[in-house]
């Protein structure tokens, strides 16, 4: 059985411990170990996350049978109908099997509810996660390519209207 829900102050540490499993293994072919390592450490301590959550980031958290196995966040952008898919991570074992699908249905459903009327996110260009985002209905409107630290994140940013 699947569940979605609004994570709370007790999941931080939750949220933490999925992301450094998953990351590990979903960039593994897309940015090098000591970007996962770096970027792991900047937006996923529970004080990163708190601070996320402080700024008005929406967490959720997906479980299958009571063990968290995902999760995503949402946040409003300095346009009021406008809201940003910040993050959507799943355990591998759930990859493929349509919990990718109920998770962003999930936050659509969330953010809709809160007025958007377009979800945008960014995906690194050599993620094959924005073969997910276009199956979902979103399309490319833009490449980007941001400095981060010592980094650039070569990315595109996708969005749908809902």
């Amino acid at each position: 059985m699947i569940s979605i829900n609004i994570a709370d102050a007790n999941d931080l540490e939750t949220i933490q411990q999925l992301a450094h499993a998953i990351w590990p293994i979903a960039y593994k072919d897309v940015i090098k170990e000591e970007q996962i390592v770096f970027m792991l450490k900047q937006s996923y301590s529970k004080e990163a996350i708190a601070y996320q959550v402080n700024e008005g980031h929406v967490f959720l958290i997906m479980k299958e049978d009571y063990t968290p196995k995902g999760f995503a966040s949402f946040s409003i952008t300095e346009k009021p109908w406008v809201y940003k898919l910040q993050k959507l991570y799943l355990h591998q074992s759930l990859q493929g099997k349509g919990a990718g699908k109920l998770l962003i249905n999930e936050v659509e459903k969330q953010v809709k509810n809160l007025g958007a009327s377009q979800l945008i996110l960014n995906v690194n260009r050599g993620n094959k996660a924005q073969y997910f985002y276009t199956k979902m209905g979103y399309t490319i409107i833009k490449t980007v390519d941001i400095p981060y630290f010592n980094y650039v994140l070569n990315d595109y940013i996708m969005a749908k209207e809902l």
